[in-house]
């Protein structure tokens, strides 16, 4: 049996694979509908969902 080695904590970005807008836009989609389901239940919750929404927006138009 070969020993296989991986970095730990290592990524790979994901504006570098080929259909990173579709990936993103599918993300970005996900969390705004999980903000809009806790919207009016947990307000800190919802404005994580759309924090991270807006950062990923902002990624889709530097693409």
């Amino acid at each position: 049996m070969n020993n296989q080695y991986c970095k730990v904590g290592s990524v790979t970005p994901i504006t570098g694979l080929s259909q990173a807008a579709s990936v993103l836009e599918v993300m970005h989609q996900n969390f705004m509908e999980k903000a809009a389901s806790v919207a009016g239940k947990d307000n800190q919750l919802g404005e994580f969902f759309k924090n991270k929404a807006r950062s990923i927006k902002k990624v889709l138009e530097s693409l």
